[in-house]
């Protein structure tokens, strides 16, 4: 990964010691609080350079796991760390989310979405319930001021088949950084309407 960041923008975090907390060690808490089974089918929504997804896959070779992005460099160098670690299970994909939600084979099929650093809670709902079949989850891994996002988001999750569950505050260990695990429940299907294309969902947030 501080390879390929010499050539295209993965990540701002380049010390290696840095790359191992603040990354690896945030990524994996997500399995001190999900027992994820085999078969489960998980997507990454803005993959980015494999946070959670990649983490995930390695500490657990046996689940499904979709890495969507819509840089394609991106997915160029996540399929070279596919292939190099022999993630047999995990399958990246180049498109827009707004896009990819709108496909049969990919829309209400995914027991989880989960996203990390890509946007407001509000707008990632819009793009990740879509992928998430009832009774699913999408988990948001968000850094300590979480709140606010969550009161701004009630009405889109409501609108988009949600409802808040819960939210996890964790400690990344060997720092001082809290983070928090946000988990929405799919409890009814989203409308087709949503996800609005590309770029409303971000621009233009439900309210």
């Amino acid at each position: 990964m501080c390879e390929w960041n010499e050539k295209i923008n993965l990540t701002a975090i380049t010390e290696e010691y840095d790359v191992a907390t603040k990354h690896f060690l945030d990524c994996l808490a997500i399995f001190d609080y999900v027992n994820f089974k085999d078969d489960d089918k998980i997507i990454d929504i803005g993959c980015g350079a494999g946070f959670p997804s990649v983490v995930m896959g390695i500490k657990n070779k046996n689940i499904n796991i979709t890495l969507l992005d819509s840089l394609n460099k991106r997915i160029t160098f996540l399929n070279e760390v596919i292939e190099k670690l022999n993630l047999k299970k995990l399958c990246a994909i180049h498109s827009r989310a707004e896009d990819l939600a709108r496909d049969k084979e990919h829309r209400e099929k995914y027991n989880y979405a989960v996203s990390r650093a890509v946007a407001n809670l509000t707008s990632l709902t819009e793009l990740c319930l879509p992928f998430v079949k009832v009774g699913g989850y999408f988990i948001a891994l968000k850094g300590p001021n979480v709140s606010e996002e969550i009161n701004d988001a009630k009405k889109a999750i409501k609108l988009l088949g949600g409802e808040l569950e819960k939210v996890v505050n964790y400690e990344i260990p060997t720092t001082d950084l809290k983070h928090n695990l946000v988990f929405i429940k799919k409890i009814s299907p989203t409308s087709t309407y949503y996800p609005r294309k590309s770029p409303k969902p971000i621009k233009e947030p439900l309210k």
